[in-house]
């Protein structure tokens, strides 16, 4: 289960509608790219599924919003991006508090439950974040 952020609400509204497919794309079928144990779990290229594309609901990319929330917990969901201003669809969940993200990139929520889950997947990753097996999102959407 994830909890959005109501502060930011076009990252709320550009990860809400990824999960459920209103555009006709969405999160489902993409795989986690990039996983470093102890920092995160990334994914959501939803273009190429390899971490070299993905489109957001307002264009390809859209600005940041503020960083006002911090990455200081397991299970925080935040947007990655190539620098400043370059949101898309890829995301990132922390595995752990990561300091060096506040200020680069946005936090978007958090994972409330299925923790183990996210160490399932952990366990797929390598310090140079190659990806053991993959990892594939087969199905989301949004909890009523």
């Amino acid at each position: 289960m994830y909890k959005c952020n109501l502060v930011l609400f076009s990252f709320a509204e550009n990860f809400r509608v990824l999960c459920t497919g209103q555009k006709g794309y969405s999160y489902k079928d993409s795989v986690f790219h990039r996983i470093v144990p102890n920092i995160l779990c990334q994914g959501g290229d939803i273009t190429n599924k390899n971490g070299t594309g993905g489109k957001s609901i307002y264009g390809k990319t859209f600005k940041d919003e503020n960083f006002k929330l911090k990455h200081n917990a397991r299970g925080v969901v935040s947007m990655a991006n190539s620098g400043p201003n370059t949101n898309g669809s890829q995301f990132f969940i922390c595995c752990g508090r990561v300091d060096e993200f506040d200020g680069k990139h946005v936090v978007v929520g958090k994972i409330t439950d299925g923790f183990d889950v996210l160490t399932e997947i952990e366990q797929e990753g390598s310090s140079s974040g190659r990806v053991g097996n993959v990892i594939t999102i087969t199905n989301c959407g949004q909890l009523s």
